[in-house]
């Protein structure tokens, strides 16, 4: 309670100063986890902080459809606020949706519908399962990918521990150091698989979870919604499901015709699914390098009304609906949130 009064104190004396505008927040996983290593988590306690804090700070609380009827409309309202989750995991539902349900706080889940239903992690995740779990591997990985050969020596880190993972549970990919060889590879391993197509990312995946003798053994804790679990997620209308594409590709590096493909698939996926239209979408990644004008082109034409994207900023009234702005939300508790929300709305 300490931490809302504070904000709304804060509101109170700066609402001369914020801008008209509404910001987009958008968080991916709600979960207890051991590692994240991406930084894509917040765990149940911190969102619940957050959305009480959203709750009573003031602020316009809309749904993603209510913005975009309001940008169209001309009438964007002031300090507005709208909560979006990426990818789809189950956590989504069981986490995330009954304290949504409880601050009655609409949001909308972006689902990566060619992963629904499949025994599959997404692949950054599968990385760190096969290299930051506790077990030993061979001390070397080789592996040729499109004809150039990497070698990778782990030395004494091939044997990692449960107290060395205790220990590095709070590194992530974005630290400039990396606490082991195992680290070092894990972040090497990344930026070799990113810009690969999806069938070579596979198969060097496959051959990694060899190497290590671990498999692809998809964790219950990393799964993605299941078809009928998707139908529940939006079932009374407070949570809505957009699309996130098939395969999470990094869109700028396929051919237009692929493009189409990956989107408008899985616009066709979730509606047969959900039995309604899917009106917005979300670039993967979502950089302004991540996708092209032939991406924005192909998303309206798909029948979308709105796409966001994942570069920082408000939407004023002028903002091109298929390019919207969002702030990317990090694990913090309820103060935290509030002093950085605060900061943001006076940008």
């Amino acid at each position: 309670m300490r931490v809302i009064n504070k904000f709304k104190k804060l509101v109170r004396q700066n609402i001369n100063r914020w801008r008209d505008g509404v910001l987009i927040l958008l968080y991916h996983r709600i979960a207890d986890l051991p590692l994240d290593p991406y930084l894509l988590n917040v765990t149940p306690q911190n969102f619940a902080e957050h959305l009480a804090v959203l709750k009573d700070s003031g602020c316009t609380i809309l749904s993603l459809c209510q913005l975009v009827e309001s940008l169209q409309a001309g009438n964007i309202p002031h300090r507005g606020i709208v909560v979006t989750f990426d990818d789809g995991y189950a956590d989504n539902l069981y986490q995330a949706k009954p304290l949504l349900n409880k601050y009655q706080i609409p949001a909308t889940v972006f689902v990566t519908s060619g992963y629904v239903g499949q025994q599959k992690e997404f692949w950054w995740d599968e990385v760190e399962r096969l290299l930051l779990q506790p077990g030993i591997v061979p001390q070397t990985l080789e592996l040729t990918i499109k004809d150039q050969h990497y070698q990778w020596h782990l030395g004494n880190d091939a044997n990692y521990s449960t107290d060395e993972q205790q220990r590095d549970r709070h590194w992530h990919f974005y630290q400039s150091e990396d606490p082991s060889q195992r680290h070092r590879l894990f972040r090497a391993l990344h930026e070799v698989l990113n810009p690969l197509s999806i069938k070579e990312r596979c198969s060097v995946l496959e051959e990694v979870a060899r190497w290590s003798g671990m498999g692809l053994n998809p964790r219950s804790t990393h799964r993605i919604m299941l078809p009928e679990e998707v139908k529940t997620l939006a079932a009374d209308g407070l949570i809505e499901v957009g699309a996130h594409t098939l395969n999470h590709p990094v869109l700028s590096s396929l051919c237009v015709e692929e493009q189409r493909q990956e989107i408008q698939h899985s616009k066709a996926i979730l509606e047969d699914i959900l039995g309604h239209r899917v009106p917005s979408f979300a670039y993967p990644h979502g950089s302004k390098s991540d996708y092209t004008k032939d991406t924005v082109e192909i998303v309206r034409e798909s029948g979308f009304t709105c796409t966001c994207s994942n570069f920082a900023g408000m939407v004023r009234q002028s903002e091109n609906r298929f390019q919207l702005p969002r702030v990317l939300v990090y694990d913090c508790n309820g103060e935290t949130f509030a002093r950085q929300l605060q900061e943001l709305l006076l940008v």
